[in-house]
């Protein structure tokens, strides 16, 4: 997968990957969400009126429908964790079976 792809905007959607420096297995993670319920943007003091439409940008979190995560993309061993729970558990949990699994 090309990571300049994937990585397209991942401060703004929620998309990153984190490398292990132990296995140097790569991650990729994505936080699946609604978007804003409501326009969003700067509120002026002055006036109370919102400002700015950022539209699409900084939500935080993409539609499941536009993950990259597929198996046509080439991911396998997918696994969708519930709310609330933290990806970097699952991602700790992965890492040290794979390097027990080195050894």
């Amino acid at each position: 997968m090309d990571d300049k792809r994937f990585l397209k905007e991942s401060e703004e959607n929620g998309r990153f990957i984190i490398k292990s420096l132990k296995t140097r297995r790569k991650y990729y993670v994505e936080t699946i969400g609604n978007e804003h319920d409501s326009d969003w943007g700067d509120l002026d003091p002055v006036t109370k009126k919102m400002s700015g439409d950022y539209g699409k940008k900084y939500v935080g979190c993409i539609k499941e429908k536009d993950s990259l995560i597929t198996e046509e993309n080439g991911f396998d061993n997918i696994v969708t964790i519930p709310s609330g729970v933290s990806p970097f558990d699952e991602i700790e949990r992965r890492d040290k079976e794979y390097e027990n699994n080195l050894n």
